[in-house]
């Protein structure tokens, strides 16, 4: 009962989570299809503007990222769409069975170009209205097309110019949970190490395993935000500080994939009964303070130099406990501290080979 209970909790606090990070993306569909549908209707005159605000909601919800080619992919295959499916209904007629064949062939059409899967998505979506709209709305093949173009523009203008997202609130409200947990577990991984609590060391495995879709979409924000920063001219001056955002996403990732192997070994030494040097949960401590330092520091838009001092200390700590009795497993923890401790020194914008020979230098105790 009370695990389903926590699972619930997580389930309720992820959906908030998800929400304010996501809302950004209802506000700018809604704003999206209202003026895309204006355009249409109210400027160009167009009878029937279905596929002006289907065009623009569809620049939004496509993708959180590269909108600007999405955009491209979604017109491309709205004109597709109703080329395909005008063609038919004039040779077939209209009815259950054409409808279907016009999809069939409007998304065979989009294969063949070698679409990708918004393309053909759309293609589809486009034959299906103009196999159903056809009957009561003849002769708007081009109003059609013009829609499609239309909505695709004010879909960018309002993504772009109008309710451009907060490019680093919108990272810092996905990163500032994920990293955070980053941080909290590996503290709650050091305490078990030190109380010699396997049971303590399974249940962080358990719930980093559990995070690991929060890190995840560290990289998607930081792509959609990247985008914006690019293209925005209101959002222009982000640059410096997502970018570091953005160099140290991938390596980030790997620091807790290695730090999450980590954790596993932590068990396996406590469940072995295996000797655990003072020194080694101090490692551990310090380079869960160093994620956090890094974040903070990443916000901030200053050089990660606290970051990078932090994980040495670690990687200091963790070279004493292996000078120390230590078992396999506790050997092979220090290993993978290492290891995280050099994605997460790349992560600072280190270069390959100095975030080795820092690594090398700090596990021998020598100063850097």
């Amino acid at each position: 009962m009370g695990q389903a209970t926590d699972r619930v909790r997580a389930a309720v606090r992820d959906s908030r989570r998800r929400l304010r990070t996501y809302l950004i993306v209802a506000v700018q569909a809604g704003l999206a299809a209202a003026l895309a549908w204006l355009v249409a209707r109210e400027v160009l005159g167009n009878p029937d503007p279905t596929f002006a605000p289907a065009a623009a909601v569809g620049v939004i919800a496509a993708a959180l990222n590269n909108r600007a080619r999405r955009t491209v992919e979604l017109v491309i295959g709205v004109v597709l769409g109703i080329v395909v499916g005008d063609l038919l209904i004039l040779a077939l007629g209209t009815g259950p069975w054409q409808t279907g064949v016009v999809v069939f062939l409007a998304i065979s059409a989009a294969v063949l170009v070698r679409g990708p899967g918004a393309l053909v998505t759309q293609a589809g979506g486009t034959a299906v209205l103009v196999a159903t709209l056809t009957p009561v709305s003849p002769d708007l093949e081009l109003p059609r097309t013009v829609n499609a173009l239309v909505g695709g523009i004010v879909g960018l203008l309002v993504v772009l110019v109008l309710a451009p997202l907060n490019p680093l609130r919108t990272v810092r409200r996905v990163a500032d949970p994920a990293l955070d947990t980053f941080a909290d577990e590996l503290a709650a991984s050091a305490a078990a190490l030190a109380a010699g609590d396997a049971g303590a060391a399974e249940r962080v495995l358990h719930r980093m395993r559990a995070a690991e879709g929060e890190l995840d979409r560290i990289g998607e924000m930081v792509d959609a935000a990247d985008e914006v920063v690019r293209l925005s001219p209101v959002r222009r001056r982000h640059r410096r500080a997502l970018a570091a955002y953005r160099r140290g996403a991938e390596h980030m990732d790997r620091a807790f994939r290695n730090s999450r192997a980590l954790v596993r070994r932590i068990g396996t030494a406590l469940r072995d009964r295996e000797p655990v040097p003072a020194d080694l949960p101090v490692a551990v401590t310090h380079f869960g303070a160093a994620v956090r330092l890094l974040h903070r520091e990443f916000l901030a838009a200053r050089e990660p130099t606290a970051a990078r001092a932090r994980v040495l200390t670690a990687v200091r700590a963790a070279g004493a406990a292996c000078r120390q009795e230590i078992g396999f497993s506790g050997t092979i923890v220090v290993s993978q501290l290492r290891t995280a401790a050099n994605d997460l020194l790349r992560a600072t914008g280190v270069p390959a080979d100095e975030a080795r020979r820092m690594v090398r230098r700090a596990a021998a105790g020598q100063p850097d």
